[in-house]
């Protein structure tokens, strides 16, 4: 049986066996790199540098939140603000992996940027087992390259250190209420963001319409749940379409794209099934989306797709 305790205190004693240099470690705000951040911080203390990189595919408010969130348990965390650098190394880039493979690629270049600031020697990653399990090697399918392994480049001079290697989301959740932590109880978000939200171009303006679009979704929802007309699922969000249909705003045509809505009930992230969400909430999201984004989306539809076949994202 798995032992939360455990398992902190065997990770605290194998950091400080590897770690002997300075390390800067990338906090997204998540759950999984959260809990490695912390026993990191536990285990090497003053040698722990604290990263988080705005890439500009972040949810609504999600940079602040997460500041005070990490300020809050202590973790000295810098701030870098990469957008214009990620828009610019995406543009034109609309296949799934070579996003991923460009995400990570400038993931670990910012970070070595950041250890030529620090000196740092290792980079220390949240990575779970669903993590690379997907992306492959040897004898396993690639089902989608996560940009924290299958992204990496080869040339990288960081060597990279992975305390959660062998969790899965549920352990993972363990451990941080285990430590108290507040991001035990948020939803998993991919490391790539919206980028793999907002498929087809990664423009600025796309990218703000699934940002608009996810933000709906998850305040409805939660919502709901708190008023007792659902449960909430375990993980939900909206993803923009690459598809364009004919709709009417008032008594105009529009020619808009195409808005999915997406939650499903899960353990530990590598089966999932879809939730059934009621269609007065359904309604509720459909009418507010499409008002948000007046002329861009002029149509919502609903996922019921399990995994498998399907993937919990859409990319």
């Amino acid at each position: 049986m798995f032992s939360p305790e455990g398992f902190v205190k065997e990770s605290i004693a194998a950091l400080r066996e590897e770690v002997d240099d300075i390390a800067v470690i990338a906090c997204s705000g998540g759950v999984d790199s959260t809990v490695a951040a912390v026993i990191a911080d536990i285990a090497v203390g003053q040698l722990l540098h604290c990263v988080y990189v705005d890439t500009g595919f972040m949810r609504k408010n999600e940079t602040e939140e997460i500041q005070e969130m990490l300020a809050g348990i202590g973790l000295n965390l810098t701030v870098i603000h990469a957008e214009d650098r990620y828009f610019a190394a995406l543009e034109g880039i609309t296949e799934p992996e070579q996003k991923r493979k460009v995400i990570g690629e400038l993931f670990i270049r910012i970070f070595e940027e950041e250890q030529d600031e620090v000196g740092a020697k290792y980079l220390i990653q949240g990575t779970i087992a669903p993590d690379w399990i997907e992306s492959g090697g040897g004898a396993r399918d690639t089902i989608k390259s996560h940009h924290n392994v299958g992204g990496l480049p080869e040339d990288m001079s960081l060597v990279v250190v992975e305390p959660l290697r062998d969790l899965y989301k549920d352990e993972v959740r363990e451990v941080g209420h285990f430590l108290n932590l507040e991001s035990s109880n948020r939803q998993p978000f991919p490391g790539p963001g919206l980028a793999v939200r907002c498929l087809g171009d990664l423009t600025p303006a796309r990218v703000e319409v699934t940002r608009e679009a996810c933000a709906i979704v998850e305040e409805e929802l939660e919502a709901a749940a708190q008023r007792g007309e659902m449960e909430l699922p375990w993980q939900y969000f909206a993803a923009l379409l690459p598809v364009k249909s004919v709709g009417v705003h008032g008594d105009v045509r529009a020619y808009g794209e195409t808005v999915v809505v997406r939650a499903v009930t899960s353990i530990d992230g590598m089966s999932a099934r879809y939730s059934p969400i009621p269609h007065s909430v359904l309604t509720k999201i459909s009418t507010r989306i499409t008002n948000a984004v007046k002329g861009s989306v002029n149509r919502i539809v609903y996922d019921i797709t399990n995994k498998p076949p399907g993937t919990i994202e859409w990319e």
